[in-house]
């Protein structure tokens, strides 16, 4: 019998379990005020939705994933993102035929097969915030600044403990496009 977790993965106890309680809170607040519906993905999707969407030569589909064969002999993935399940539930499900655009969270578990290391998991917690059907810098620009007042909100009720930082923040766009109209909207300089 094992008696140790798998390699990757951690053991949220009490006392750690409410800190997450807390943050997915958060999450969920803050998304409502900027009009974001959560939406809830499978832990696994058909292999091709990774393939299309990250591409075949991806570092994330040659390396990382955690792809199989089901009994049934279909290629599955345990997600490795959340963006490209939320792509195919807005297709599948047919909600580009309601007002546009469709604004949409998602949270919860990831996998990657990584070697691990200080703050990288084979099983991780990830929250994403998805704009679809308006092509604009702005739409960038908002969602960059929702997931500013969540990590500053967090930085605050764990006494200075930093789970996130801009840096971090900003890896969700690179644009000059992006940042010159979050620069406008908040008079923040990056």
């Amino acid at each position: 019998m094992l008696t140790t977790r798998p390699r990757g993965t951690n053991d949220f106890l009490p006392g750690e379990s409410e800190k997450w309680q807390y943050i997915e809170q958060l999450c969920r607040q803050v998304c409502a005020e900027y009009g974001y519906r959560e939406i809830r993905l499978p832990i696994f999707e058909h292999t091709e939705v990774y393939l299309r969407s990250v591409g075949e030569t991806s570092d994330i589909v040659e390396k990382e994933m955690y792809s199989f064969e089901d009994k049934g002999l279909t290629h599955v993935t345990l997600r490795p993102e959340g963006t490209a399940g939320t792509v195919r539930a807005f297709l599948e499900n047919r909600l580009y035929a309601d007002p546009q655009p469709t604004k949409l969270y998602y949270m919860g578990p990831m996998f990657r097969y990584e070697r691990p290391q200080k703050g990288r998991y084979r099983q991780f917690n990830q929250f994403g915030i998805e704009n679809i059907g308006v092509k604009s810098p702005l739409v960038d620009a908002e969602v960059i600044v929702a997931v500013q007042v969540v990590c500053q909100e967090a930085n605050t009720a764990f006494q200075g403990h930093q789970l996130c930082t801009p840096g971090q923040i900003l890896q969700f766009s690179s644009s000059e496009s992006t940042l010159c109209a979050l620069q406008e909207a908040t008079g923040v300089s990056f």
